[in-house]
């Protein structure tokens, strides 16, 4: 470890499954070194995902059936602990997750051009390279390996993307994970520029939703969003062009058989008008359930209306060098709400539980590294 790069580090733990005190934030973690074609990047700030609290109450384990705020700050007391994590399999603790990063590199491994020391990158969240590129196999940065909710961490070096911006380090941070789950969606749903389509996003406050709004209405299509009366012209001002307020009929709303796409990060009890809502021949894609992942699916309605639906998770490489394209030409705006510290991880864990903001929650690391 070079002179310049401390031997140890601040870093926030997740420690095992269960509430916030299964966060542990402390000085003396081992920093990582960087292996054969990866590089050692400087955190400047790493943004909130409901993937972070997702796997900290073991939420993703199929012996939890429930919306994800049930018991959030608390965890999943009987939540089977061997399929926990999004992939189906164990995690390893302890684990520093945090899977959006905007940094710096300052170290490289081997096969990796030292020139590449002093970039601005982000890290691609859903990444290929320990898959060895496999179709529909992938890691999550934070995940499968450590991830941004510290000083340094490690990624491959072609996963970790320079980004020429004049935004701030939270704004770039606030991009990775949200808004490539975004474009993801509409990549798969092959929601195209120009296409004349009727789109709703439901969750469209939240960091994938709203990331959502931007990215349908960049491609130029009409976006129905589904969101609280009290951030209604927040989702507005991001493109939405009509609004449906939580809890009102969307076939009341807006009809049933209207929608071409429906892009969805809710599920939960009112999943039935989502589909409802869908034309024949229409196409629904998720991405998450934050009300619930138990759902009532008529079939006959799945294929007598032509319906396809999309499951999106695995992402394309073009998804990520997309969004760099966006962010460089000004495309696309982030929405931070509020920075913290990364000592307060648990009360930036409680404020995104509330869901009483617009956007993206980011974590600052200390800057000295003593």
């Amino acid at each position: 470890m070079s002179n310049t790069i401390p031997n140890t580090m601040t870093a926030a733990l997740l420690t095992g499954h269960g509430g916030l005190d299964k966060l542990e934030y402390r000085h003396d973690v081992a920093t990582p070194s960087p292996k054969a074609n990866e590089v050692l990047i400087k955190v400047s700030a790493a943004g909130i995902n409901n993937t972070d609290i997702n796997t900290r109450i073991a939420w993703y384990s199929k012996s939890v059936n429930t919306a994800t705020d049930s018991v959030a700050t608390a965890g999943f007391d009987d939540a089977n602990a061997d399929d926990s994590s999004w992939t189906g399999e164990a995690i390893k603790f302890p684990r520093i997750q945090g899977a959006d990063v905007c940094g710096v590199i300052v170290a490289v491994g081997d096969q990796v051009s030292n020139e590449r020391i002093g970039e601005r990158v982000l890290i691609r969240s859903i990444m290929q390279t320990y898959t060895e590129f496999r179709p529909y196999e992938c890691w999550t940065f934070g995940s499968e390996i450590d991830g941004g909710f510290a000083q340094y961490t490690v990624a491959p070096a072609a996963e970790s993307y320079p980004v020429k911006s004049e935004w701030s380090d939270a704004e770039l941070a606030s991009i990775p994970c949200a808004y490539s789950t975004a474009e993801n969606i509409l990549h798969r749903a092959g929601i195209k520029a120009g296409e004349t389509v009727l789109v709703l996003v439901t969750g469209a406050s939240g960091g994938v939703g709203s990331a959502a709004v931007q990215l349908v209405k960049r491609r130029g299509a009409w976006v129905i969003a589904v969101t609280s009366q009290s951030k209604a012209e927040e989702v507005k001002q991001l493109g939405a062009d009509e609004i449906v307020f939580r809890g009102e009929s969307i076939t009341d709303k807006i009809g049933a058989d209207q929608l071409d796409v429906v892009i969805d990060l809710v599920a939960g009890k009112d999943w039935p008008m989502f589909i409802d809502a869908l034309k024949r021949g229409g196409r629904y894609a998720t991405a998450g359930a934050i009300a619930g992942p138990m759902v009532e699916l008529d079939i006959r309605t799945l294929y007598l209306k032509d319906l396809t639906f999309f499951g999106c998770t695995f992402q394309d490489e073009i998804v990520f060098q997309n969004l760099i394209k966006y962010i460089e030409a000004n495309e696309i705006k982030p929405l931070v709400a509020k920075s913290y510290p990364l000592s307060d991880i648990a009360a930036a864990q409680t404020d995104f539980l509330q869901k009483t903001h617009t956007g993206k929650l980011v974590l600052i690391p200390p800057t000295s590294d003593a």
